[in-house]
């Protein structure tokens, strides 16, 4: 290693004093191109912490790939991507660890580009101070204002603004100086106080470890003794909050031990102490704290433990163990503040999934309350939200969840979210508050029941969900299939798009958010129905699979039939028997299914029609048929 310029004699003392050092984990952030990677590799490159090889592997990668004209192009160190070489960017998020005689600490390196912010989030997520660029040339951009607001609702309130560049102004002090304003007055509106200002050149290594005389005429640190000496606001008093465990798993390696293993959230915990298991609300006592080097007389926040309790009570992964004087919060609906980050528009109204701690639910936003406009915070009204928009939204879950505010605890009141069907992550959250209907609001128990009802029609109740596009022959079908029913004096009624949309629709318009909204109300009535013993046939386009699933879901197992009536969209158009192929080619009917919406096909439905080689008679039978093997039907 470069930085070994004194050989070492005494290796446990060395390792013992390199043990007991601090860590710091802190974030670098800003806009495209401002030289966040150089920054780092400035920083690990003055601290000594590059082997000898890999030196000369940045000496060759500089000469192939560089930027500085045949010198070390430091940023090289960082940016692990061959796509990030070529381009000359940051794309996922780089943690770095160095150390130097004071302090230990690990970077993340995150991506200026708006559309990898979600990669800036992971890296914030977890980090204690911002080291916030700036370039002295273009000063504080829209993407600067962004990660700023970010970096305070992921409660880092410890800032560093570094004016970077600044050998490209002349070392100009009264541009740093005028840039140090302008942030510090977008700073105050988001609550950041606590900014220590460094002008700095990363590239040539000024006031990045040693104050440069380039500047004489600035006294503060150099960025270096500035991260050495900073002690950061705490987002958690560790052992003076009250003690949280998300279980992760159960072990019971035999019929002697039974414990609940997870990593300490919050507060500590010692034996005997008593806790709660959340949400079921179970009391109960800490017999051990057991680890795999031993019984801990106490842990604290960040300890991976198993915890051994004095009574046999029902723990599962996803519980929370919380100090039973100062339980944590349990509810299903709350107001959080959303950061989006899918390309993809969160839609009101459809089901995603969110994981908060060990737990994961069905979470559905409702229309923002409001959308944050990051040049000058103003809040903006909102139906949907798009990649990079920061809202406020109210979100109902599935289930109760156990939780803490995330200004409380960043691990019991930070969520991701993700899209139910591909599991990719779309958005981050932090909850604000639980909103006091889901305390106030109870399900009421009622003596009939679903079954009781069914008993009287002598069929099972169902939902019969015909989907296909526009002319696809869906109504006819479904018209066909409930006078069979009716024949056969069974209870039903049908549910028809485009008599729904005269009625409680009439309010809904086309675009998809609509549409969703406009399937989560049908759904939501068929359920209803359903439950009132009725088999209840649903006639709409519905065009989104994630929709339909969501329909699904809101009934018990084997009384959801999904009818595919596939007809080929050339076959369709060719009926269109109320002239709306014809106006959405004239551009008079946009967001038209098949034409410039999309439809996504079901994958795997009880029952597929094809129009185009079975009559609406044909089509009809085997839709009751498909009634009879799912049991709806005697």
């Amino acid at each position: 290693m470069t930085g070994i310029t004194e050989p070492i004699t005494d290796i446990e003392s060395y390792l013992d004093a390199h043990e007991r050092k601090s860590l710091l984990r802190f974030i670098t952030c800003g806009s495209v191109d401002d030289g966040k990677s150089t920054l780092i590799g400035r920083l690990l490159y003055e601290s000594k912490m590059i082997f000898d090889d890999q030196l000369s592997a940045l000496e060759a990668d500089s000469r192939r790939f560089g930027t500085q004209g045949g010198e070390l192009d430091l940023a090289l160190l960082v940016d692990g991507l061959s796509a990030e070489r070529e381009q000359g960017i940051t794309i996922d998020v780089a943690y770095r660890f160095f150390a130097t005689e004071h302090r230990k600490f690990i970077v993340a390196d995150t991506p200026g580009h708006e559309q990898y912010t979600r990669n800036m989030v992971t890296g914030a997520s977890t980090a204690e101070l911002a080291v916030i660029l700036v370039d002295a040339q273009r000063g504080v951009l829209t993407q600067t204002r962004r990660h700023s607001f970010l970096v305070s609702l992921l409660g880092i309130t410890d800032i560093v603004l570094a004016i970077n560049k600044m050998d490209l102004v002349d070392f100009d002090q009264a541009r740093a100086e005028q840039i140090a304003a302008e942030y510090r007055q977008f700073a105050d509106q988001l609550g950041l106080s606590d900014i220590t200002v460094i002008p700095m050149s990363a590239v040539r290594g000024d006031n990045v470890v040693t104050r440069s005389p380039a500047m004489s005429w600035y006294t503060g640190p150099s960025l270096m003794e500035h991260l050495n000496t900073v002690q950061p606001t705490p987002t958690v008093t560790a052992a003076a909050e009250p003690f949280r465990l998300p279980v992760q798993t159960v072990l019971r390696p035999d019929h002697t031990f039974r414990g609940f293993a997870g990593r300490v959230a919050r507060g500590s915990v010692r034996p005997g102490d008593q806790v709660l298991v959340q949400p079921a609300g179970t009391p109960a006592t800490v017999e051990r704290v057991v680890t795999f080097d031993g019984d801990l007389a106490e842990a604290v926040t960040g300890q991976s433990i198993t915890l051994t309790l004095t009574e046999e009570v029902d723990v599962s992964r996803g519980d929370v163990l919380s100090a039973a004087t100062e339980p944590a919060g349990v509810a299903d609906q709350f107001e959080a503040d959303v950061v989006w980050m899918s390309e993809h528009e969160m839609l009101p109204g459809r089901r995603y999934l969110i994981k908060l701690g060990t737990r994961t639910a069905g979470a559905v936003f409702s229309r923002p309350k409001y959308r944050v406009n990051v040049d000058n915070l103003d809040r903006m009204a909102a139906t949907t939200l798009g990649l990079n928009d920061i809202a406020v939204c109210a979100l109902s879950l599935d289930r109760p969840l156990v939780h803490d505010t995330y200004q409380q605890n960043r691990d019991m009141g930070g969520f991701l979210i993700m899209d139910r069907l591909t599991n990719d992550t779309v958005g981050a959250g932090m909850l604000k508050l639980a909103l006091r209907r889901s305390a106030n609001i109870r399900r009421q128990h009622v003596e009939v029941d679903k079954q009781a009802r069914a008993r009287l029609t002598g069929h099972q109740p169902a939902v019969v969900w015909f989907t296909g596009l526009s002319g696809a022959g869906k109504s006819t079908i479904a018209n066909l299939v409930e006078s069979k029913l009716h024949a056969l004096h069974c209870h039903t009624y049908l549910l028809d798009g485009d008599n729904v949309r005269h009625g409680l629709n009439r309010d809904l318009g086309f675009t998809e958010a609509d549409r969703v909204e406009n399937i989560r109300r049908m759904g939501e009535v068929a359920a209803l129905m359903a439950d009132a013993g009725i088999i209840v046939l649903v006639s709409a386009i519905s065009p989104y699979r994630g929709d339909r699933d969501q329909a699904r879901s809101l009934v018990g197992e084997n009384e959801f039939l999904e009818v595919h009536v596939d007809t080929p969209l050339e076959v369709a158009e060719s009926r269109d028997p109320k002239g709306l192929y014809a106006k959405a080619r004239r551009g008079d009917l946009p967001n038209f299914t098949g034409i410039d919406s999309a439809y996504e096909p079901p994958i795997d439905p009880e029952v597929h029609l094809d129009t185009t080689a079975v009559s609406p008679e044909q089509a009809a039978d085997q839709v009751v048929a498909g009634l009879r093997r799912l049991g709806v039907l005697p």
